[in-house]
């Protein structure tokens, strides 16, 4: 199953700015983050964020906050969005008007990344999580998280997948623009 724009729907994931310091390849994943977000901006792709207890782990980071004016973002004490009603309601209305792949981006991977994926593929959404976007403490989890999400039918995508799939064809305008941000 290819990803399709005009059925995707981005989730960002906890990528938090006391939380992050303390993240495996951090750089790597905000600037897979960073690109995902863009490309869902400048695509029409409806983005959601989620902040794990904003008091103890900060906004989402500075330099996403700062690309993701058409999202919406939400607080949560659960793990998983899905587990939240309140994201959970969100995301099941744009799944109502057509969107039901949701494309999963964040930290920790083998937490919230994990228990928001496999929640959302209970839910009957069809879950795409983006490797190179997704991290944990240590590699190792990240790892194991990455597996079991795959075992349990979410499948593992990378960054340049979501965004050429979006894309869908060469030569338009929209690639020429968008294609900028994998450079």
């Amino acid at each position: 199953m290819l990803m399709e724009r005009q059925n995707c729907q981005l989730l960002l994931v906890d990528v938090q700015e006391r939380l992050l310091p303390s993240m495996a390849g951090r750089e790597s994943l905000l600037l897979n983050c960073r690109r995902l977000l863009e490309a869902s901006a400048l695509l029409d792709v409806p983005l959601t964020i989620s902040e794990q207890y904003r008091k103890g782990l900060g906004e989402t980071e500075a330099s996403l906050l700062e690309v993701s004016e058409h999202g919406t973002r939400f607080e949560k004490l659960h793990f998983g969005c899905a587990g939240d009603p309140a994201i959970l309601f969100h995301l099941i209305g744009l799944k109502g008007s057509g969107r039901r792949q949701v494309v999963v981006a964040g930290m920790e991977a083998h937490v919230c990344v994990l228990q928001t994926a496999i929640g959302l593929a209970s839910a009957e959404f069809d879950v795409f999580v983006v490797a190179d976007a997704v991290t944990s403490r240590t590699e190792r989890n990240r790892d194991f998280a990455l597996d079991r999400m795959a075992r349990a039918g979410v499948r593992v995508v990378s960054t340049e997948m979501v965004v050429f799939e979006w894309l869908h064809v060469a030569g338009t305008d929209e690639f020429r623009t968008v294609s900028q941000l994998i450079k």
